[in-house]
């Protein structure tokens, strides 16, 4: 063997002789292995912290509440929680909640869907064509600035005080949280990522779906997770303004009789029906942005 040839480093075989397969990794090179065999608290033992801080912190205000309810404050302004029990299992037995909730939460449903459904398409249609944005941007902004209360009168004199006007409230309400955040979604696509699509021989089509469809998703559902209390803003003030059932009537009718264990006891039942909606679209976010790294979830 020669002294050039024995200053080469030596290169491993394909396979190991007579085997046919590749020889182990020596120690110390290749990937390195991650043991999965993790317990119960190593998956589980932050979000029980979390959810656990949660709840005492819950247990605490509910406890002080009902302590100074009544020797500090008057029960006529703040009532006490174990009245607003008493109030909700009174209505859950007579079939009073679950009345007006089905109501509200038919409005809320429909109004998010045909909102958000109808701010993405605009808001993604019209800031895809800069000038065609750059000119409607100011009415749109007039329009949202709009109080969505002051629709309400108008939109009772439109289309009545049916179902109809709490749904088309609640739509207006969220079309223009989901017009401006897919707007802005669209509009800080990487222009690096739209360049790169175009030198790969990639058409007007490509860029639309491929590049600038999932990058405004971010914006889409930042959109949809600050519209759905605005939904129910806006199905609750159509059945304030004018209606005869639903929450908002229960609200209304528990303040016209000064029950105030009544108006709270709403509105922990639109708080947990927010809380199952914002959960929902926390789930369709997670399913959406599975292609994203994990840290920009």
């Amino acid at each position: 063997m020669s002294a050039a040839s024995a200053a080469e480093p030596a290169l491993p075989a394909a396979t190991a002789p007579g085997t046919g397969r590749v020889p182990p990794l020596a120690a110390g090179s290749g990937p390195v292995k991650e043991n999965l065999n993790r317990t119960w608290w190593d998956k589980f033992g932050h979000s029980t912290i979390v959810w656990g801080l949660r709840a005492a912190v819950l247990v605490a205000f509910l406890t002080l509440w009902q302590i100074t309810a009544g020797p500090v404050i008057d029960i006529t302004f703040i009532s006490k929680p174990s009245l607003i029990l008493e109030r909700l299992v009174d209505w859950i037995a007579d079939g009073t909640l679950w009345t007006h909730t089905w109501i509200t939460l038919q409005e809320i449903l429909l109004g998010f869907f045909f909102g958000a459904l109808a701010g993405a398409l605009v808001g993604y249609l019209l800031a895809s064509f800069n000038l065609l944005y750059q000119v409607l941007d100011p009415f749109m902004l007039a329009l949202y600035s709009i109080p969505k209360v002051a629709l309400a009168p108008l939109f009772i004199v439109w289309f009545g005080i049916g179902m109809d006007m709490k749904v088309l409230l609640a739509a207006a309400t969220v079309f223009f949280l989901v017009f401006l955040n897919t707007a802005a979604g669209v509009r800080e696509v990487d222009r690096g990522l739209i360049d790169a699509v175009r030198l790969m021989g990639g058409n007007r089509r490509h860029v639309a779906f491929k590049v600038v469809l999932p990058s405004s998703m971010t914006g889409f559902l930042t959109g949809l997770k600050v519209a759905i209390p605005y939904a129910l803003i806006g199905a609750v003030i159509g059945e304030l303004v004018a209606s005869n059932q639903g929450l908002g009537y229960l609200i209304n009718a528990s303040a016209a009789q000064f029950d105030t264990a009544g108006v709270f006891a709403t509105l922990v039942v639109l708080t947990i029906v927010a809380t199952i909606l914002n959960s929902g679209v926390a789930v369709l976010s997670k399913r959406i942005n599975r292609w994203k790294p994990l840290d920009e979830h």
